[in-house]
């Protein structure tokens, strides 16, 4: 069995198509587009033409798209751009998620900083807000909703087109950040009424180090960066035109192919729950069905989230956990303590993540692997023993 990766929710593996116009770009195609010369035009029609793509993948506009670094830049620069709006109105009130990237959740302490009040909206233990909730919440001086498209963690799907319709009907500026789901999920910014949208190029098989932000035409954009006149003025700084034209291929390819890889993808995660569901005190973080394709979230009681991915790494299997002490906290994910876990259970989480790479042969390798280890964990496990004693109850039956 090679090495089987499955976490894709943190990044993608390049398509061969992303990666063959970006080497094609890096060394044929070096011009700067601002330059006037030969080498410059032809840099500039490729960068016009990656526009055009990631426009017509997102149903916008090509004067609609801004370059960025990524999603976490395309979220900070949206939710500063209706912050400015609202308060030239008066307006100082945002509403977001509990379970929202840190992207967004600390672009809005910052503005609470700045005299701003946020509303963090509770989405339940399925994880999906509700649209009453969010007409709830709104009031006259609300700037801004800001609500992701499907969660980075546990994968679930919010009622987009409906909180865009309500959005639209109250006034209210309307943004999700759509790291997760573009390039896995149909979306079309008009039909959905979806102000401005946040994405990132490296979760669908493109390069790292590049996004997108889709303001609707008549939002005034405000400046991250300051400099250049590049991106209309709105985002300062050369271009990078590898990475640029690498995310459109691979953005145009995987919007091709969503219905099709969807199919495909949903189907390896249904095989993946149902074959880990049968390890006893699991459970499934998030909604069974309004999930994304690729994305599998379990916490299994009396273990330690991070003693599982170093084990399953020894075992050839990338994942992760939603618990932060991967990154030297010793706090569990913001997501599971959301949707009601509590902290001893929710340090046991395991996050995998598809993609159409991955094979049937993989997963069911994931499935033997998996139980195997979390018996070898438990047996080990002081908190798993006073369980099996009785000395404390089971949070999972």
């Amino acid at each position: 069995m090679r090495y089987v990766y499955a976490d894709n929710a943190a990044t993608t593996k390049m398509s061969e198509s992303a990666l063959k116009v970006m080497i094609e770009n890096l060394e044929e195609e070096y011009g700067n587009p601002s330059s006037l010369h030969t080498v410059g035009q032809k840099a500039a029609v490729k960068l016009q033409n990656a526009r055009n793509q990631v426009a017509a993948c997102l149903g916008a506009k090509p004067n609609e798209i801004y370059f960025t670094s990524g999603g976490s830049e395309a979220d900070n620069q949206a939710i500063l751009t209706a912050a400015a709006i609202g308060a030239k109105k008066g307006k100082k009130h945002l509403i977001s998620l509990a379970i929202e990237h840190h992207a967004v959740l600390h672009t809005l302490e910052r503005m609470k900083k700045q005299g701003f009040e946020v509303t963090l909206l509770d989405v339940g233990e399925k994880g999906i807000v509700s649209v009453d909730a969010v007409r709830a919440a709104i009031r006259p001086d609300t700037a801004l909703v800001t609500i992701m498209f499907a969660n980075n963690e546990i994968g679930t799907i919010q009622p987009i087109a409906e909180i865009g319709e309500l959005c639209r009907e109250k006034g209210v500026i309307f943004h999700t950040d759509a790291v997760q789901a573009v390039g896995h999920l149909a979306i079309d910014v008009e039909a959905m009424k979806i102000d401005m949208l946040s994405l990132s190029g490296h979760k669908f098989h493109g390069p790292k180090g590049v996004g997108a932000l889709y303001v609707r035409k008549g939002i005034p954009v405000t400046n991250l960066i300051e400099g250049g006149a590049q991106e209309r003025g709105k985002r300062a700084g050369t271009e990078n035109i590898p990475a640029i034209v690498a995310m459109a291929a691979a953005m145009e390819e995987a919007c091709a192919k969503i219905d099709e890889n969807s199919a495909y993808v949903s189907a390896l995660r249904d095989r993946l729950i149902e074959g880990l569901s049968k390890i006893p005190h699991s459970r499934l973080n998030g909604d069974a069905k309004k999930r994304l394709p690729g994305n599998v979230n379990f916490v299994f009681e009396g273990i330690e989230g991070e003693s599982l991915l170093l084990l399953l790494d020894d075992k050839g299997i990338a994942a992760s956990s939603g618990s932060a002490c991967t990154s030297g906290s010793l706090d569990p994910s913001h997501v599971l303590l959301a949707i009601g876990l509590p902290h001893e259970v929710a340090h046991g989480s395991l996050r995998l993540t598809l993609c159409e790479y991955n094979t049937e042969e993989e997963v069911d390798y994931i499935v033997k692997t998996v139980p195997e280890i979390v018996a070898y964990l438990r047996d080990m496990s002081p908190v798993w023993e006073g369980l099996v004693k009785g000395e404390s109850d089971y949070v999972i039956q």
